[in-house]
């Protein structure tokens, strides 16, 4: 988590603004489209900061930060990095003013997009789809939609004003410039109403367009190609898919049409098929992301070895881990879609699936079971585990259980007692080691595996 204190205390002081009329339809969007993206601690913050606007106002009285989090049950370090996801999303601008005394903050809420204007993002819908999967996303579309009603067979039959009502004096509609200053608002006010939704933003700033100009020839695309609008597509899928500027110079040559425009949504699919042939994969997935800073354990420096794996765990995706694990190899389809599919089902942060990852790799010789992964996944799950140093723990305390698991059968509490061999385990299990072996002799390989094991895992965690 980063260091909310240098940006904000909890007598800090706080007003709500809108930048415009929010509908009770909103929180469907917020609720359905929204939340599965940035979870609903920041639904509920933003709901919550709309509660604070009086009905048909645009402005809150000033609280404080300590009221907030009183009001949430929240800490403020929460608050702070659910604040930062709405500003990412476009939900949420913020404007501060700062006195000798104390800081003062205007949260000013965003309309969300229209659901059409969502499910065309281009970049929101992929992400969507992506998390909650075919089925639900076609539902989720199936309930933003209605049936298109068509009207050729029908004819245009509406009054226009001037057919309806007419103006006999025309010297009685005299405004004078004195009245003219009456039919605007007052000074320091406008009038209430609803204003489009804010846009995502800060892509074109990641984005090297004059290296793009520089790569193209004016001859095959026109600088006047380049709209605005163009060029936030460009540097969203840029974004999106990791494509650096020499390659989407080749994307956009290859989808600029007859009229010597870039057709948007061809430079769309050749995006999404560059991505599909360089990285074998549909689109962004859930393997790819990282454990969420609200749940990293450390917020500063670590200082042992224990704690730089943690925090190692915390900045990597689970497909990161993967690779380093095989020694930089890309993960088999077959391993992403049991780490996506317990990320999905069992709702767990992809820092505590690291642990899993790394846990179950070492007890059952690199391989990752679907079986063996799913039910320690359920356990952690039902433990409300999230963040690594749980997992780490709870794989420490209930390890003997977990060996009956690998082992496909329940061990008797003599058993538990007396171990027949000894066991593997990852290093942050090494002070919880299992009693050594009585029977080593029964297993002439036993402690040559051991040493190969331990060797390979020396190598992945200095490359890692």
């Amino acid at each position: 988590m980063s260091k909310y204190w240098q940006e904000l205390v909890p007598v800090d002081r706080y007003i709500v603004s809108s930048a415009g009329m929010l509908h009770d339809y909103d929180r469907k969007v917020l609720a359905l489209l929204y939340q599965p993206l940035i979870g609903p601690v920041c639904i509920s913050l933003y709901i919550t900061l709309w509660s604070e606007l009086e009905q048909n106002r645009l402005w809150s009285q000033s609280s404080l930060h300590y009221n907030l989090m009183n009001t949430m049950d929240l800490k403020l370090g929460e608050i702070y990095e659910a604040r930062k996801k709405l500003e990412g999303i476009g939900l949420l601008n913020v404007y501060k003013k700062k006195t000798d005394e104390e800081n003062e903050f205007v949260y000013e809420l965003s309309p969300p997009l229209s659901p059409e204007q969502f499910f065309t993002d281009g970049m929101l819908n992929i992400y969507l789809y992506k998390k909650v999967g075919k089925e639900r996303f076609g539902k989720l579309k199936q309930f933003f939609c209605d049936d298109l009603v068509s009207l050729d067979d029908y004819q245009p039959v509406t009054k226009s004003f001037t057919e309806v009502f007419t103006t006999d004096h025309q010297d009685s509609l005299f405004v004078s410039d004195e009245t003219e200053v009456e039919l605007k608002p007052e000074a320091n006010s406008k009038f209430i109403g609803r204003s489009g939704a804010k846009t995502l933003e800060g892509f074109e700033d990641t984005f090297h367009f004059d290296l793009l100009f520089a790569g193209i020839k004016n001859s095959l695309v026109p600088k006047r190609a380049f709209t605005s609008k163009v060029r936030e597509t460009i540097s969203k899928l840029a974004f999106l898919y990791g494509i650096d500027v020499f390659q989407m110079q080749n994307l956009v040559i290859g989808s600029v049409n007859a009229e010597n425009e870039i057709d948007e949504e061809e430079l769309r699919k050749a995006a999404r098929d560059w991505y599909q042939i360089e990285y074998h994969r549909d689109m962004p997935s859930l393997s790819d992301r990282v454990q969420p800073a609200i749940y990293h354990d450390q917020t500063d420096e670590p200082k042992t070895k224990e704690d730089i794996y943690i925090r190692h765990l915390d900045t990597v995706s689970p497909r990161e881990r993967l690779i380093q694990l095989s020694g930089g190899g890309e993960p088999s389809k077959s391993d992403l879609q049991i780490i996506e599919g317990v990320m999905l089902n069992q709702n767990l942060n992809p820092g505590v699936i690291n642990v899993l990852i790394d846990y179950v790799m070492i007890k059952t010789d690199m391989k990752l079971t679907k079986g063996y992964v799913e039910k320690i996944a359920g356990h952690w799950a039902r433990k409300k585990v999230v963040t690594v140093k749980e997992a780490m723990e709870l794989a420490k305390s209930e390890h003997r259980q977990y060996q009956s698991w690998a082992q496909g059968k329940k061990e008797s509490k003599a058993g538990a007692r007396k171990t027949i061999r000894t066991e593997i385990v990852p290093d942050w299990m090494k002070d919880d080691q299992v009693e050594p072996s009585q029977d080593i002799a029964e297993d002439k390989g036993l402690e040559e595996r051991k040493r190969q094991m331990e060797e390979r895992l020396k190598k992945l965690k200095s490359r890692g």
